[in-house]
């Protein structure tokens, strides 16, 4: 199937034992240099960005495509020149829209695909030191804020207020 000019961010969270946030991060196996960054991958032809989302989180991290997305307003775009198949995609198409979610993971493990060498379970603080991409940490400052907040689209099992991972508990 071809790649659609659609890309997406995933990026998955769980409460610690201590009660506070954790969020997963992946260091990708395609860069030379350390580059960390969520779950990301481009949608295939005729897949929503919700679709997309799901797959790329059971393909690249084992997450159950059923697990409920938190849908983020966090829209990047991304220079068509990063894109290998950009070629498909014809010269009107100078930038992709990267669309991003929030995965709460509770009980599932990850599971890595070859596109990731590790991936780290870290404090918001430690997660916005070790991303690579600027709308890496703005997604994940928005479901920081969404969580904190407890918004209805974010409440599940998570009740406020939620302390995050590197919190001060005073």
């Amino acid at each position: 199937m071809a790649r659609a000019p659609l890309q997406v961010l995933v990026l998955p969270f769980r409460a610690a034992a201590s009660g506070a946030i954790e969020f997963a991060i992946f260091r990708r196996s395609n860069y030379p240099d350390e580059c960390w960054q969520g779950i990301a991958g481009g949608a295939e032809e005729r897949e929503t960005a919700e679709q997309a989302a799901r797959r790329e989180m059971r393909e690249e991290a084992g997450i159950p495509p059923d697990t409920p997305l938190i849908p983020l307003d966090s829209i990047a775009s991304i220079p068509v020149s990063f894109f290998r198949d950009r070629h498909l995609w014809g010269p009107a198409t100078y930038v992709v829209p990267q669309h991003a979610f929030g995965v709460q993971l509770g009980g599932h493990e990850i599971i890595l695909s070859d596109e990731h060498t590790e991936f780290r379970w870290v404090s918001y603080e430690d997660a916005v030191r070790l991303l690579r991409w600027d709308s890496n940490k703005t997604a994940l400052w928005e479901l920081r804020e969404r969580l904190q907040r407890s918004t209805p689209r974010v409440r599940g099992d998570l009740e406020p207020p939620v302390r995050l991972a590197g919190e001060d508990t005073a």
